[in-house]
């Protein structure tokens, strides 16, 4: 794998790369030097070596920082993240909050089992059919298709992925506002589900977690549009019931939709 910090537009893993944009280049805070430690030793305790590409100062900033990483000391999340600020309202990554998109097909049969499973679970499937189908654009190893995945909470990535892959293509500007047709959002708290004991950080992500996670046990808030309301119906568990919330798409865009759903999902204690 190949680590590459500059002035990217937002931080993603593609193809053997990540691209790491920090807050404010070229200074690098403790929380991103941290997140890049984190992506190290994912790929190192799966057995994949990383190369720095960045600028000497940088590259100096990560080096000194090693002692204090492997001493086990954690930075905390900040409650901003503004490596990617592609969100009109917030300009960065909320972190109170994480988020599992689904869409209605797969949110059915999460109800159905009362879990979020990785890939592999879920679809029945080893991880190498799953890494050699096209849906695998960007090349993810088969590690990847353990774990469970899981967004900022006001980000709108997960949405885009559902939207993705019921066009079979990347989502054009249309597709994202008036032909944009939102999944179920899986809502969770940071601090309580970074205590999962299957919790990996990779720093790529606020964390995965490996093989399943127990809705009952863990989720916060589940928020379905509201023009799906008939179609749960049968397949939503008792336990879940109180934790279910129908929301009207009167939005614009998959932006619109996403502040929308955050702070429904935040204002619910």
């Amino acid at each position: 794998m190949k680590i590459k910090i500059s002035e990217f537009k937002f931080t993603e893993c593609w193809d053997g790369v990540l691209y790491k944009k920090l807050s404010d280049y070229p200074n690098i805070s403790e929380w991103e030097i941290q997140t890049i430690y984190d992506f190290m030793k994912y790929e190192a305790d799966n057995g994949r070596d990383c190369d720095i590409e960045a600028d000497p100062g940088i590259a100096r900033a990560i080096e000194d920082y090693r002692p204090v990483y492997k001493s086990g000391v954690r930075v905390p999340v900040p409650e901003k993240i503004t490596e990617c600020t592609a969100c009109h309202k917030y300009k960065g990554c909320m972190t109170d909050l994480v988020c599992h998109t689904a869409s209605v097909e797969n949110a059915k049969s999460i109800f159905d089992s009362g879990s979020l499973l990785s890939a592999v679970r879920a679809r029945k499937k080893t991880a190498e059919e799953l890494k050699a189908e096209s849906r695998n654009a960007a090349n993810d190893p088969l590690d990847y298709f353990d774990y469970v995945m899981f967004a900022w909470g006001n980000c709108q990535a997960g949405d885009r992925l559902v939207m993705e892959r019921k066009l079979g293509r990347f989502p054009e500007e249309k597709d994202l506002s008036e032909d944009f047709t939102p999944g179920v959002r899986f809502f969770f708290r940071y601090n309580e589900l970074a205590e999962h004991p299957g919790r990996v950080f990779e720093g790529v992500l606020p964390f995965k977690i490996k093989d399943e996670v127990v809705l009952k046990d863990w989720i916060h808030a589940i928020i379905i549009p509201e023009n799906y309301k008939d179609e749960f119906r049968s397949h939503i568990p008792a336990q879940l019931q109180d934790k279910v919330y129908y929301v009207k798409n009167d939005c614009k865009d998959i932006w619109e939709w996403s502040e929308k759903v955050y702070e429904f999902a935040k204002s619910i204690k």
